[in-house]
């Protein structure tokens, strides 16, 4: 596992080709409505997130593309993302499998199926909230 800060992240080009999963730290520093593409509109409230997904390639373009602010809502994160006051505050980077290390997080989902259209795993969602700390 390698963890970067944001601040470490920005102008990294590449990663070693074995990461193919990422961990998004998210926190969102007001409560809000959200419509989730065609999934729900859904109520955030304030806190810390952790979002897992996963690139077979690319890994690095795929997280800097998360990051971006100017892009086209492809995937339920980028609906949170793009929400005001949402910030991504650290990136991690595993060679384990997205549902693997989404397991291996204490957190509350409260969205199911969030970030977990292709999971086989029965993960029930892809991003957990972590709490308001």
């Amino acid at each position: 596992m390698t963890t970067w800060s944001l601040d470490e992240w920005e102008g990294k080009a590449n990663v070693d080709e074995c990461l193919v999963t990422y961990q998004l730290h998210i926190t969102l520093q007001q409560a809000q409505r959200i419509c989730v593409g065609r999934l729900a509109e859904f109520l955030f409230p304030v806190g810390n997130y952790l979002y897992t997904g996963s690139a077979r390639r690319n890994l690095s373009a795929r997280v800097h593309r998360h990051l971006s602010r100017q892009k086209k809502q492809r995937w339920h994160i980028d609906y949170l993302l793009m929400a005001p006051k949402t910030q991504v505050t650290a990136i991690g980077l595993f060679s384990e499998t997205e549902c693997y290390c989404n397991q291996q997080v204490n957190g509350e989902i409260l969205l199911a199926g969030f970030g977990a259209g292709d999971c086989r795993s029965q993960c029930g969602s892809h991003l957990k909230y972590l709490g308001n700390k």
